[in-house]
């Protein structure tokens, strides 16, 4: 059965057999659709955006950033790591290493390293030892900056706390040897100066440039001091 009303605006179909009742409203300016949702929310971004709300539609897309290893997150460089250990060890000029940058790339990780293995190996019956072997490194490497800036030196805080936590490594290197010669009193003080010569000619050779001329001595002897206290820490004498 079909009506037409005679504006000819409005149309209805019914049959016997429909399940569904639908219809459509026809105008020279308007077009609706009786359907679902998705109809319904174009036409409401449609009113926002000719009422000047568009913005309130827009989606702020995250930017995804790939998944950086754990290393690189914590700005941990292995490989110049090991270069700087290995520029401790060997700190003669013929060797060929770039020695300065240690002091010009200073970096946290490698010296809080050895800072705490030299901590672990002096731990033997005497636990409380860590702790103060890491404030005697933070508060000594503060001492040797403060006394470089007075003296006219141009260093960075970063670079003293780098370069003498990188330093210890001697101090590392002599420990096995002193538990096997210390029934040698003689023998095992030879190496303990060698040691300590060792870390301290490492330390100033990097920190002790030419800006201070005539008053390297007055940075290098407290750094030679601190490296004997550090040993001492190891030793309990």
């Amino acid at each position: 059965m079909q009506f037409s009303p005679a504006s000819g605006d409005f149309t209805f179909v019914s049959t016997t057999d429909a399940e569904e009742l639908s219809g459509t409203i026809d105008a020279p300016d308007i077009k609706l659709n009786m359907g679902g949702e998705h109809s319904r929310d174009a036409y409401a971004a449609t009113f926002l955006r000719q009422r000047g709300y568009g913005w309130l539609l827009e989606v702020e897309e995250d930017e995804t950033e790939e998944a950086k290893p754990l290393l690189e997150e914590l700005d941990i460089d292995l490989k110049d790591i090991y270069y700087k250990v290995r520029c401790v060890l060997m700190p003669m000029p013929y060797l060929g290493f770039n020695r300065q940058v240690v002091r010009d790339n200073p970096d946290f990780w490698g010296p809080l390293a050895v800072v705490l293995l030299f901590s672990m190996i002096s731990i033997y019956g005497q636990f409380r030892v860590v702790s103060w072997i890491i404030t005697i490194w933070i508060f000594g490497a503060l001492t040797i900056f403060l006394l470089a800036r007075v003296l006219g030196g141009e260093v960075s805080y970063g670079q003293v706390l780098g370069v003498i936590g990188y330093s210890l490594i001697p101090l590392i290197v002599i420990a096995p040897v002193l538990l096997i010669t210390g029934s040698f009193d003689v023998v095992s003080t030879l190496i303990k100066l060698f040691g300590v010569f060792w870390a301290a000619y490492s330390a100033a050779s990097l920190l002790v440039g030419d800006e201070f001329k005539t008053k390297k001595p007055l940075l290098i002897y407290p750094i030679f001091l601190l490296y004997i206290y550090f040993l001492s820490l190891y030793t309990g004498v």
